[in-house]
């Protein structure tokens, strides 16, 4: 893989500093001890290529049209964290909406490992006007289990499982070819697999943060506790390197259908990470 000339000039630059301090540490008989940003763009420059990265945050509008309600929501990206040993990127996702006294939440994070593009644990918190849900669930991917705080637990069919929200992401590393279906095998649970994906139409769509070509993607899930069995969560990805979900449709319990749309773009990547999707 060639790196962009940027790229190989920044880690030229860096392994110059590396040798330096090992040359340095030589001469005086000391331990050779990297400076820490050195040893974090040495982590950074490890990572797979992904189109989003720590510090990325987007801002929706919130509407669920047939219960009038609208609020505000936001998805974002911070970390690292460890987790059994693993740096992992913590995302997050939460909204909030309401109507006159009736109010409907969601705060969800995820611990995800961005190397394997898999899920270490997750949390969700949703509160709708006749039901509420909390879910704390620790996924093993080297083991194909993961246990949940309520006492449930069960086999994952993948070492590399997904929640629910860490999905998302994954998507935007897909390749997302003109009318391709996909089938994944991804979710944590065995019994809500698989997921299957359908590349539904390209075409322009304009909100407050601009105008975007984007790619419409249909998610068929199965979520027994939203949707009685199968579920769609429709989403417009950007169709450029940056894969950003531009509208993200979805069916609250109690409240209709969710829609969430950009109103702000997130700041550039920093140059040592890629904002290429990965297939």
């Amino acid at each position: 893989m060639t790196l962009p000339a940027h790229d190989r000039q920044t880690r030229v630059r860096r392994d110059r500093h590396v040798l330096r301090a090992l040359a340095i540490a030589v001469a005086l008989g000391v331990p050779a001890v990297l400076p820490a940003q050195i040893q974090t763009a040495t982590t950074t420059a490890m990572l797979p290529q992904r189109p989003f990265y720590v510090g990325e945050r987007l801002e929706y509008a919130v509407r669920l049209p047939s219960v009038g309600m609208k609020g505000r929501g936001a998805m974002w990206i911070d970390g690292p964290e460890l987790v059994r040993g693993i740096d992992t990127w913590v995302l997050h996702f939460g909204f909030k909406a309401r109507v006159g006294p009736v109010r409907v939440s969601d705060a969800t994070q995820s611990w995800l490992d961005p190397r394997r593009m898999a899920s270490l644990h997750f949390t969700k918190r949703e509160r709708h006007p006749l039901s509420s849900q909390d879910e704390d669930v620790t996924l093993y991917p080297d083991e194909k289990r993961w246990s949940a705080a309520d006492g449930e637990a069960g086999a994952s069919l993948s070492d590399a499982p997904l929640d629910e929200l860490s999905f998302i992401y994954f998507l935007r590393t897909a390749p997302l070819a003109q009318g391709a279906v996909y089938r994944f095998e991804r979710h944590f649970d065995a019994a809500r697999n698989p997921t299957v994906v359908r590349v539904v139409k390209r075409e322009p769509l304009t909100t407050r943060a601009g105008t975007f070509a984007t790619v419409l993607i249909e998610m068929r899930v199965k979520d027994p506790a939203h949707y009685r069995g199968e579920g769609v969560i429709r989403i417009h990805f950007s169709d450029d390197e940056r894969r950003l979900p531009v509208r993200i449709e979805s069916n609250i319990p109690q409240a209709g259908r969710a829609v969430m749309t950009l109103e702000s773009l997130p700041a550039i990547a920093p140059p040592l990470l890629s904002v290429r999707p990965v297939a």
